[in-house]
């Protein structure tokens, strides 16, 4: 080996470059999914939305009411297994959908491309095999839902999802 010295300033740098490309790639990872996740992503949702959560016990499901800062309110619909079945949202801005859908965004961007009728402020109403989605509104007030119809609990109708 040779007497080579390695420069401090070099090595600190070097450590501040790991960290901050490590830090990049865990908050580019999006969080873990809500529609047909587990009630653990709620709390993801949440801290992504920089919401307050409320929870309420239905019949057969709780609802996790988040409430974002910009007025925005998200309810997640959770199952008795602890899975979410459903979403729905209203409020002045619209929420970030690949956020709350989660793996079925996928889905629901391929149904919204192939749908040649669907204009800006027109309703959308997406009914496909394992997923509904229903949107509307117009600038500060919007409304929608999402459901995986075969999750519903046992007696439970989809316009109770609001």
């Amino acid at each position: 080996m040779s007497n080579m010295k390695i420069n401090p300033v070099v090595v600190r740098l070097s450590r501040s470059l790991s960290l901050a490309a490590l830090a990049v790639v865990v908050f580019c990872l999006p969080a873990l999914a809500a529609l047909g996740g587990d009630v653990s992503s709620i709390e993801a949702d949440s801290a992504h939305m920089k919401a307050s959560i409320n929870v309420t016990q239905s019949d057969g499901y709780e609802v996790h009411e988040m409430k974002a800062t910009s007025g925005t309110v998200v309810r997640e619909f959770v199952s008795p297994t602890g899975r979410v079945f459903a979403v729905a949202w209203y409020g002045p801005f619209m929420p970030e959908l690949q956020q709350i859908l989660g793996s079925y965004f996928q889905q629901y961007s391929s149904a919204l491309q192939s749908q040649k009728k669907h204009y800006g402020r027109a309703p959308l109403n997406i009914q496909q095999p394992g997923l509904v989605v229903q949107e509307s509104g117009r600038m500060r007030a919007y409304v929608g839902r999402a459901y995986i119809p075969e999750m519903l609990p046992a007696g439970m109708k989809a316009d109770e999802i609001k």
